[in-house]
C-alpha cells in the first residue's frame, strides 16, 4: 500500500474537526487527572488560578479604558458582564444590603456550559466551575478594591428550564 493511498483512506476535511468536543475530553481529563495525582485541594487551587489570572487582567484593562481605580459593586457588575458579553449571560435576581454585605442572586450562563453538558464527570457548581469563580471573584475585587475585604460566590442550584446556574454573590464589607 503507498503513501498516496494510506492518505486517501484517512482523508478528514479540515471543516470536519470538531474543536469544542476535543477541548470538552481534554478538560474533563484534565479535571479528573489533577484530581487523581494531586488530591481536590490541589484540583481547587489549580482551577482558581487559572480563573484567577485572566482575572487580573480583565480588571486591568477595564481601569485603564475607564481611567478608574475602583468601581461601586453594581457598577463594576455592569462593566465587568459588558466587557465579557461573548462568554457570559447574567442576570441580576435579587439584590439585598446590610451593614457588614451586598448579595446578589444572578443567573449565570458562561461558556463552560456547553463542555460541562456533554461530559458525564463534568457537573455544574462543582470543580471545573472554579475557573469562573477564580476569574470572578479576582476581576470584581481588583475593580471593586477597598471597598469591599472579600467576595464569595458560591454556586445554588442548575436550573435547566433556564439554562442557567443560579449563583449567589457576596460582597462582604
Amino acid at each position: 500500500m503507498g503513501i498516496e493511498e494510506i492518505n486517501e483512506m484517512i482523508k478528514n476535511d479540515p471543516s470536519q474537526i470538531n474543536s469544542l468536543k476535543g477541548f470538552e475530553i481534554i478538560c474533563e481529563s484534565m479535571v479528573y487527572k489533577v484530581l487523581d495525582l494531586f488530591g481536590k485541594n490541589a484540583l481547587l487551587s489549580m482551577l482558581f488560578q487559572i480563573g484567577a489570572g485572566p482575572g487580573d487582567m480583565i480588571a486591568k484593562r477595564i481601569k485603564e479604558d475607564y481611567q478608574k481605580e475602583d468601581f461601586e459593586i453594581l457598577e463594576a457588575m455592569v462593566v465587568l458582564i459588558r466587557e465579557l458579553k461573548e462568554y457570559y449571560s447574567l442576570k441580576i435576581r435579587s439584590a439585598e444590603e446590610d451593614d457588614e454585605k451586598v448579595v446578589l442572586v444572578v443567573e449565570n450562563r458562561c461558556f463552560l456550559r456547553e463542555p460541562i453538558k456533554h461530559r458525564s464527570k463534568l457537573e455544574y457548581g462543582k470543580a471545573f466551575c472554579r475557573v469562573n469563580k477564580g476569574y470572578f471573584e479576582t476581576a470584581l475585587k481588583k475593580l471593586i478594591g477597598d471597598k469591599i475585604s472579600k467576595i464569595e460566590i458560591k454556586f445554588l442550584y442548575n436550573d435547566e428550564e433556564k439554562d442557567v446556574c443560579v449563583e449567589e454573590l457576596i460582597f462582604y464589607k
